[in-house]
């Protein structure tokens, strides 16, 4: 037989992998199967529940594809598993996931700007909700803030909650009012957090408070 070239080696570690996928469309109305077969990091055949039979993507997987359509039942078991693995799993899990719901907290607290030294920011925290979309709106005297708004990204907080940071850059005058309202999926009314403008010694006392906190944006 061939003999290898020098210095050649070759590999002991061969890697079979199987992958299965349930696509879902408004909860168990419209349920997609899908499984794939690799080897070696090469799909080579697939199954799609939408066209009911094994599919080949390499010659190997077509000759795999053949054999399994050919098999009395085998398209038939798998097409069937969208009921018994797909939407049996969706049933099971979606009390964790699908339906999950965490309110958020809410705080605002005020913070000068490194760039505009004569800009405040307020600041609105919102921290620990689930899922991740939300909305996050600024008021200013009862009127929607949109021009000077700048918000991070929404950051996994790693246990299944998520964190935003929304900025309105404005220069606080006595007698204006600030509200941040939140709306979630979580929540049956918005929830909102004012804020005005305190007294020389009160608003000392909070630039103090939060004179450690760093913000990169």
């Amino acid at each position: 037989g061939a003999h290898l070239a020098h210095g050649e080696k070759t590999s002991a570690v061969f890697q079979s992998w199987f992958v299965g996928e349930c696509h879902y469309l408004n909860g168990t109305e419209r349920v997609r199967l899908v499984t794939k077969y690799s080897y070696n990091r090469v799909q080579d055949v697939h199954f799609d529940s939408d066209v009911g039979r094994y599919v080949g993507d390499t010659p190997l997987g077509e000759y795999q594809a053949k054999y399994w359509n050919s098999q009395p039942d085998e398209p038939e078991r798998t097409q069937a598993e969208v009921d018994t693995v797909c939407r049996h799993n969706y049933g099971v899990g979606r009390s964790l996931t699908v339906e999950r719901r965490v309110q958020p907290e809410l705080s605002v607290f005020p913070m000068q700007s490194s760039s505009l030294p004569q800009t405040n920011r307020l600041v609105c925290s919102v921290t620990g909700f689930y899922p991740a979309e939300i909305k996050v709106k600024w008021y200013k005297n009862g009127q929607e803030e949109t021009e000077r708004v700048v918000s991070t990204d929404v950051i996994q907080n790693g246990d299944w909650t998520y964190q935003v940071l929304v900025m309105l850059e404005t220069v606080p005058q006595r007698g204006d009012t600030y509200m941040c309202q939140v709306e979630h999926a979580s929540l049956q009314h918005p929830l909102t957090q004012h804020w005005e403008l305190q007294s020389d010694a009160g608003r000392s006392k909070m630039l103090t408070g939060v004179g450690g906190f760093v913000l990169g944006l």
